[in-house]
Parts: C-alpha cells; structure tokens; sequence
C-alpha cells in the first residue's frame, strides 16, 4: 500500500489531500516528544519519513502546510483486512508483513490463466475500487526482486523484473535502494566506494563476507538478483472478520442488523473459498464515547452458513441495546477457532455390495 495510514486519512478528510499530512501525535502538544509513523507524499517532498522524531516535522514543514493526526490503528486493521480479502481471491499463499505489505506466491492462482501482470492489475484497481487506495506491486522470480519493484513503482505504479533483466536492474539501483541496507551500513559502503548496486555486484563474495559477516553474504546474493527464502504462507489464520467505523453514528437498529447481516454474507464467502468451518462468532461494538465490548459465543458444531453467523451475531447485538441509545461508533463480526473442511471418504464400489 502507498503511504497507508497516511493514504487512509486522506480518503476520509480530503481536506487534508495538499497538506504534509503526518501521522504523529502533535509534538507541540507533547513536549517536542513522537515519532512518525508515516507521512503523506507532500511531507516526503519536505523531507519527512517514517521513523523521524515528529519535531523535526515541525522544522522542516511550513506552519500553514503541516497536519498533525494521531495514529487510528483500529481502522488501519480495518482496511487492511479489506486488502487483504481481495488478495485472498487470487491465491492463498500469503506471508503478511505489516498491516500495509505482503508477499505473494502466484505460481498457482484461483483465477485461472491470468498472467502475473494481469492478476496485479486485477488486485491493484479492486483494492482501489473497494478502499479509494492506490496500491503499487512489484513482480519478479523472488521475494527481494518483488519487493524492490514494488518500492521502484511508488506511487500506484508495477514493476515487473524479468531474470534475464534482473542484474541490469539491480546494477542502477543506489544502494539505500536496497531493501535490508540499514543507513549505519549504507555509511560503511559508501567508504569503501560502494554506492550502487553495479558496485556490489563488482565485489567478490570473500570481499562483502569480510567486510560485512553474514550481512555482506546477503548483499552478494541481493545484488545478483538471488534470493531464495520462500513465501511462508501456511501459517493458519486465526479469525476472519469485518467491521466498519461510523460518522456520524449509527441510531436504528434495521440498518444495524442490515450490516450485521451482510457481514455475516461476506464472512461465509470467504470461510466457503478458504474451505473453513467457524465454531465462534465475535462481535465487536463501539459507543460514541468510544467505549468498546467485544462478545463471542461458541458454537455446538461448526458452520459457514451465513444466516446462522448473522443469527447469533444479531443475538449478541440484542444482547447490548444501550449502544444504540448513545450511538454506534464501530459495528463488526469476526469468526475464530476455524476448522479445516473434512471430506468423508466414499468408497466408490459400495453400491456394488
């Protein structure tokens, strides 16, 4: 994702699209305290990133240009398992980074004979139809080559990186380009005279290793385009849910239950195509005080039947009527203790007996 959380606020306050839009809490507000968690491409054109102590915001940014906005990580999560469900229709085998990157393995796809390119644009623009984000992917022959085409394609960009021009690639890349090259190691290169990656490529192996340990073997492999550490997707997942924040609140209870209830639709969707049962289902409410309760019921036998989640979600919503009283910030239902589907066996001759 470009810019995410940053990318985030600015769909849901557009005034803040031509402002440096930083995701910090205020260090004026703070004592000169706060570190960036993000910030948007205007801030970066100032000199603003991540990890940046947020005063140095305020030094480098016009007053009238800078917006401060604390980090809302509830609806981060929340966009995020948007993203991540339309990544889910093309392939399963996911190895999720952070809330805003992933690796994935396309070699084989649910969406049939669709080129790499294809099956990129296809996410690319249903996460921006879906979420109004840009996203941008790199494509390659290995995870490193992935990730530097997607930081080369920035913003809502493609890159892909075919083997046979993969060196070439490399080769006119600055090596604070190089994802893994910390800035304490770019300052240690760089007085070696090593300052792109035809530098590194120029370097035997014996050079970086004694220069740099395991770290130097690393680049070596890095700069000729090998890398062969896998997707690690078949770590289970742990929940399947949706949720949404509310402005302005929501007061009647038919268009609670009505998102209640495609909520449980969307939630059985997705066990039906990840060929998983659920034996809980959770729901999570939110007053306009901000005040949060999360309830779960189990289940007597597992199901992916949408009207029996909606059923029990909508016992567990009665269960709380105080909330539409005050008002309804946030409204969401998630499933856990997932089950793999387990098919009988048949024998195929027992009519025969």
């Amino acid at each position: 994702m470009d810019a995410f959380y940053a990318s985030v606020e600015m769909r849901d306050h557009p005034e803040y699209r031509k402002k440096a839009l930083v995701i910090a809490h205020d260090p004026r507000e703070h004592n000169g305290h706060g570190v960036i968690t993000t910030a948007n491409y205007v801030a970066r054109k100032y000199g603003v990133g991540s990890a940046m102590p947020a005063i140095k915001a305020v030094q480098k940014v016009p007053a009238d240009k800078l917006v401060f906005l604390p980090p809302d990580f509830e609806k981060y999560r929340s966009v995020s398992a948007q993203v991540h469900e339309i990544m889910h229709e093309v392939t399963d085998k996911i190895q999720s980074v952070s809330l805003d990157e992933a690796y994935l393995d396309v070699t084989q796809n649910k969406l049939g004979d669709y080129s790499t390119i294809q099956l990129g644009n296809y996410m690319q623009q249903k996460i921006y139809k879906e979420t109004g984000l840009t996203c941008s992917y790199g494509a390659s022959y290995n995870k490193f080559l992935a990730k530097m085409g997607s930081e080369y394609a920035k913003p809502f960009g493609k890159t892909l990186i075919l083997p046979e021009e993969a060196k070439d690639f490399l080769a006119r890349q600055d090596i604070s380009k190089f994802h893994g090259v910390g800035k304490k190691t770019q300052l240690i290169l760089r007085e070696l005279g090593i300052n792109t990656g035809a530098d590194l490529q120029a370097k035997s192996v014996k050079y970086l290793i004694d220069h740099f340990k395991k770290m130097g073997y690393v680049m070596a492999m890095h700069s000729r385009g090998i890398d062969l550490s896998p997707v690690e997707w078949q770590r289970q997942r742990k929940s399947i849910g949706k949720e949404r924040t509310f402005e302005p609140s929501v007061f009647e209870e038919q268009k609670a239950l009505t998102l209640l209830r495609g909520y449980s639709s969307d939630i059985a969707n997705i066990l039906m195509t990840q060929n998983v049962k659920t034996k809980c289902i959770v729901l999570k409410i939110r007053d306009t005080d901000f005040y949060t309760v999360t309830r779960r019921r189990m289940l007597k036998s597992s199901t992916r039947d949408a009207h029996e989640i909606y059923q029990e979600a909508k016992d567990l919503f009665e269960e709380l009527p105080e909330f539409l009283e005050k008002g309804i910030r946030l409204l969401g239902v998630s499933v856990t203790s997932l089950e793999q589907e387990k098919y009988q066996e048949t024998n195929l001759f027992s009519t025969l007996e």
